[in-house]
């Protein structure tokens, strides 16, 4: 039997500082594909239900292959490749880069191009307790709660404050979709396009200009559908042509858009409900 299921919440109020949204999947006797981990403006954090998450090839092709039941991953500027066998379950979580010092007692740039075993920064005894209870709850808004609860813990344990100025850069980047140039978001907090670019570096683990590419490309990917027009979706996002939209989506996914429709638009763990991507960034 086919199983094919997927969930979608965005957290409370109170963990929004946090966490962007939460995504749940499960899949049984699909076709066995390998899924590209695409840059993203959020962290990605993974549970598995069951099998362990595969990694043939990280962001950071340094890194060697793995094998992961609980997966913390930075921001990145090229896809990981991660085997999909067709049996598959678990939960994704968007975490907020400004988030990841409350969350993980560490500053997202610490993570930039990394995937790491979340085990290693919260230990193994309290991951595999939370897989446990996300396994027991009886469906996905009992599960979103588990995680809620599980991350809310996390941020009370201590006070992890990010420079108003950086902050203000990334929600304005966000709110602009990447097209709000350097000079003048510096010149909104009044730092130097060095100086904000160096801070929000060590935040984040990209720079503003990374940044802003980055959050082009996740809304034009999340925008693309079968019947998507490409030059119209060009220039709703911040692209000077088709073109430029192409080489962009060769240069961060590693294939073409007409490649990346057909061979993932269906993965659910990337799927997020049309203009939720925009509602996430409060």
């Amino acid at each position: 039997m086919v199983v094919d299921e997927s969930a979608w919440a965005r957290p409370s109020a109170v963990l929004r500082p946090y966490v962007a949204h939460f995504a749940g999947w499960r899949q049984r006797g699909v076709p066995a594909v390998t899924h590209r981990g695409l840059p993203s403006p959020y962290l990605t954090l993974v549970l598995t239900l069951d099998d362990p998450l595969v990694v043939h090839a990280h962001p950071d092709a340094r890194q060697a292959p793995g094998s992961y039941d609980a997966l913390v991953g930075g921001l990145h500027l090229a896809p990981a490749l991660i085997a999909h066998g067709g049996r598959q379950s678990g939960v994704q979580v968007a975490v907020q880069p400004l988030g990841c010092r409350a969350l993980f007692g560490l500053p997202a740039g610490e993570l930039a191009g990394l995937d790491l075993d979340l085990a290693d920064l919260l230990g193994a005894l309290g991951v595999e307790e939370l897989r446990g209870r996300l396994r027991a709850a009886p469906a996905w808004p009992a599960r979103f709660a588990v995680l809620e609860a599980a991350l809310l813990r996390l941020a009370g344990r201590r006070a992890a404050e990010v420079h108003p100025d950086v902050a203000h850069a990334y929600r304005r980047l966000l709110a602009t979709g990447g097209r709000l140039p350097v000079r003048e978001l510096a010149g909104e907090v009044g730092w130097s396009p060095r100086h904000l670019t160096d801070r929000f570096r060590v935040e984040t683990g990209l720079g503003l200009k990374e940044a802003a590419r980055v959050v082009r490309f996740d809304r034009a990917r999340r925008g693309l559908t079968p019947g998507t027009e490409l030059a119209g979706l060009a220039a709703d996002t911040g692209y000077y042509d088709q073109a430029h939209l192409a080489r962009e989506f060769r240069a961060l996914a590693g294939c073409s858009p007409s490649r990346w429709l057909a061979d993932e638009f269906t993965f659910v763990q990337d799927h997020v409900p049309p203009g939720a991507q925009d509602e996430s960034h409060d």
